[in-house]
């Protein structure tokens, strides 16, 4: 029996009704032409609404924020129009939901670019990676991702808006929050890490300059929806797309205390037992460490992601290294995630073949204990 799991929580001006978060899970499964949210995603997200928290899969705030084929945007009026029905059926189910707000950076391809540009990043750097991409058959392949080009700072400012916009747009949505995407080899994080970040501005160099993109991003959506339905997610000593840090533990200390300065919703961190979807058997050993300092340095709600199953997560709220313990995987197979963990029954496995791009199959006919 799991307990604390269950024990409410303030998140914002939300009480949730037990501690257990669906993590953003990208699922390519947006509606074309547009990447449009549609009533089957809906529906998936609706069969989760028992989760305390949802936050949806990453949604690109621009089309050149995509990465990814079939992936949702949060840029459009269709857009808005498609994820205010995936709102709609939350809230009808009792659930809370934050949209997740996604600028991929450099982990793109000219398919995706407008007029079929290079990809965006802090620097021209090769990128250690591929993205899925759509062939000439319609089908979804994984490409070889090339050299991006480096962002002017009239193009961060740009994205800056973008940001803005996109968290007025999820608002308008009828989204509860955000969460600000600043972690697994993406912009944001590509900004912060010093092994993607080889700028002499303002925005590279040292630790304040480096950080200096996501709290920028930060200050923008908090003006625009207010602080408390504002997150923000950090992948620290994240290895995912080649990302890497100097100094990680001063770097991430530095921004955790920064992100003090706003009453925001959640900081959510994703430990490294995960590399993409795989496990990461190469972990770094001072996470431990790491995770600890920036629990003392953060002054909120502090959610933690990263390979928990029931009696880890129970054990990490009980240590308080954390306050809500986000699930990803366990969440895709197994709709009423919460009822087994609380009862300890078996949890479905999920189908690795069926994670991006399809249909219903492995997306909404997972069954759940009352069906």
């Amino acid at each position: 029996m799991q307990t604390r799991l269950f024990a409410d929580i303030k998140v914002g001006p939300f009480t949730l009704r037990n501690r257990i978060a669906m993590a953003p899970l990208t699922r390519s499964r947006a509606g074309q032409p547009g990447n449009v949210p549609t009533a089957m995603n809906a529906e998936y997200y609706r069969q989760r609404a028992s989760a305390g928290l949802i936050i949806s899969e990453a949604a690109q705030v621009s089309q050149q924020g995509q990465g990814y084929a079939w992936t949702p945007g949060i840029h459009s009026a269709e857009q808005i129009e498609g994820w205010r029905h995936v709102a709609d059926a939350v809230h009808g189910a009792g659930g809370t939901m934050f949209l997740q707000l996604w600028h991929v950076g450099r982990v793109s391809h000219p398919v995706f670019q407008p007029a079929g540009a290079l990809p965006v990043a802090p620097s021209a750097l090769p990128v250690p990676g591929k993205t899925f991409i759509v062939d000439d058959e319609g089908k979804g392949v994984w490409s070889e991702i090339p050299v991006p080009q480096a962002l002017s700072v009239n193009g961060i400012a740009a994205i800056i808006a973008d940001y803005r916009q996109a968290a007025r747009n999820a608002i308008a949505a009828g989204m509860d929050g955000v969460e600000i995407h600043a972690g697994n080899g993406y912009l944001l994080d590509q900004f912060i890490d010093s092994q993607s970040n080889h700028r002499d501005d303002d925005y590279g160099g040292t630790i304040a300059k480096r950080a200096r993109l996501l709290l920028e991003v930060v200050a923008a959506v908090t003006d625009e929806i207010g602080a408390e339905r504002v997150a923000v997610r950090l992948t620290p000593m994240g290895r995912f797309m080649g990302m890497g840090d100097a100094t990680p533990e001063a770097t991430f200390t530095y921004i955790a205390q920064r992100l003090n300065d706003w009453p925001l919703a959640y900081l959510h961190l994703v430990e490294p037992a995960m590399v993409g979807t795989v496990k990461d058997e190469a972990a770094d050993p001072r996470w431990d460490a790491m995770i600890r300092v920036m629990r003392e340095s953060y002054h909120g709600v502090l959610m933690l992601a990263g390979g928990y199953e029931g009696a880890t997560a129970e054990q990490a709220l009980a240590d308080g290294r954390a306050d809500i313990i986000a699930f990803g995987r366990p969440f895709i197979a197994n709709p009423d995630l919460p009822a087994r963990l609380k009862a300890s029954l078996p949890l479905n496995r999920p189908d690795p073949a069926t994670f991006f791009g399809g249909d219903a199959a492995g997306y909404i006919d997972y069954p759940a204990l009352t069906a």
